[in-house]
């Protein structure tokens, strides 16, 4: 069994691959989330959305449904859903929410047979802010030219960081800052 650190450094280290969209990326995020509303504790879930680029019609990405899941609590989730989902071999981090600290929170990679990540399972309470995260995909479906100058970002980042997960992570972070303060402004200003 690996140590967390060697854990860490493998998943950090993985190939970012940015693929055209994919049809079936809405029905993937249907299933895994029919999933885990039938093997995890009811009473510890709250809603499941599909956010991050597979969410948005049209937009490259990175072929792994993001899946962002409410839980009632952490430290129940910490005990009675990773021992699940760990057990389904689902790869489980306790994650800073930001780059190196708190809040944290529960991370979870599934892989296919072949070991290629699949989805990553956010796990947070309802007053974090990565609900801020359903704004930013809303509004790059809202605005085609805000996604697509997303997209070349990404494929930007990924040819300069292709085995570098935190460097592509953090060359995004102000571009998805500045578009998600649009988005609230918006949405405080009653438009869409």
């Amino acid at each position: 069994m690996d140590s967390l650190e060697e854990r860490i450094r493998r998943a950090v280290r993985e190939d970012v691959a940015i693929v055209p969209y994919d049809l079936s990326w809405p029905e993937r995020f249907r299933c895994e989330a029919a999933h885990l509303r039938a093997c995890l504790p009811p009473e510890l879930l709250g809603r499941i959305e599909h956010f991050g680029s597979t969410a948005v019609p049209g937009l490259a990405a990175k072929p792994i449904i993001d899946m962002l899941v409410e839980v009632t609590s952490l430290e129940e989730t910490r005990r009675r859903i990773a021992p699940v989902l760990e057990a389904q071999g689902y790869d489980y981090f306790w994650r800073p929410a930001m780059f190196d600290g708190p809040p944290f929170y529960a991370w979870f990679i599934r892989r296919d047979a072949a070991g290629v990540r699949t989805h990553h399972i956010h796990m947070v309470e309802s007053h974090f802010e990565h609900w801020d995260r359903l704004l930013f995909r809303d509004h790059l479906t809202a605005h085609p030219e805000v996604a697509a100058a997303y997209g070349e970002l990404k494929r930007r980042l990924a040819e300069e960081y292709p085995n570098d997960r935190v460097a592509y992570t953090k060359g995004k972070t102000e571009f998805v800052e500045r578009v998600t303060a649009e988005a609230k402004r918006a949405t405080a200003g009653g438009r869409p």
